[in-house]
């Protein structure tokens, strides 16, 4: 069974916690004219860290809402666009507000003019960074999903399928399995000498990952290797009632809709 690929949220908030600091005294070099001195320094750089913190903390979260509304996979231009505005918008706002209230309580003396010109445009470029951090991890980690189902799919076509039986886990060769179906909330594989295994997948998983030359899914129910059917007759709906070979655990016919009809007919006329 393919090992579940681990999300970037398990693994992003060290790498933040440290990434951060050094973010940060690097916009020392960019931002700050006159760096404090004395205790002022670490004072400042804490804050400053905090205040970095706070609002990678607000990127962070409506990402992963996004990820939740907006996935890439209802649109990447949609989603990138409406991420890197709330983003920049929420993490500046965050910024902005908490240097306001923290110079209010240490000094008499306003925010300096060149915060709001020149400072802000540099957190806009880290935060346009950080973004494109979760994007790369996102996609990169797509690609290991789709990379680990290609490894899975392969293994399977050259090994067969891998079932639980007591305490081993034993590989069923295509030609030993009759088909699989679905009995209460688990998904069973029969064999032509009528055992029954217990499947971890579900039958849409086995539909990708099963040879399609070999089995066919006919219907919610049934997946069947093409050695289990023997004809088919056609229906006045448009349906087709599947006739099997006479094999225990399975019905004598199956019948396969009116939309799955055309594809069954042309995969069943391959020899």
């Amino acid at each position: 069974m393919k090992k579940p690929v681990a999300s970037i949220y398990s693994r992003d908030i060290p790498l933040f916690l440290i990434l951060l600091p050094f973010i940060n005294a690097l916009n020392y070099y960019l931002t700050y004219t006159n760096i404090p001195s004395g205790w002022r320094l670490p004072a400042t750089f804490l804050i400053d860290t905090l205040q970095g913190y706070a609002a990678w903390w607000t990127i962070r979260t409506i990402i992963r809402w996004l990820d939740h509304r907006i996935p890439y996979e209802r649109g990447v231009t949609r989603r990138l666009v409406t991420q890197c505005v709330l983003t920049s918008v929420a993490g500046i706002l965050v910024i902005a507000v908490s240097t306001e209230i923290i110079n209010a309580l240490a000094t008499d003396k306003p925010v300096p003019r060149t915060f709001y010109t020149h400072d802000i445009f540099i957190f806009f470029i880290w935060i346009l960074a950080i973004n494109g951090i979760y994007v790369g991890a996102h996609f990169y980690e797509r690609f290991r999903e789709a990379d680990q189902t290609k490894q899975e799919a392969l293994r399977i076509r050259q090994e067969g399928l891998m079932v639980r039986s007591g305490k081993q886990n034993i590989a069923l060769p295509f030609d030993d399995i009759a088909g699989f179906y679905v009995e209460g909330d688990y998904t069973m594989v029969l064999t032509v000498q009528q055992k029954r295994y217990v499947v971890e997948q579900s039958l849409d998983r086995l539909e990708s990952e099963l040879p399609a030359e070999w089995f066919f899914r006919l219907n919610r129910q049934y997946i069947l290797h093409r050695r289990s059917l023997m004809a088919f007759d056609r229906m006045e709906n448009g349906k087709l009632n599947v006739r099997l070979k006479t094999i225990a655990g399975l019905p004598e016919t199956i019948q396969v809709s009116r939309t799955r009809a055309p594809v069954f007919k042309k995969w069943f006329s391959v020899d």
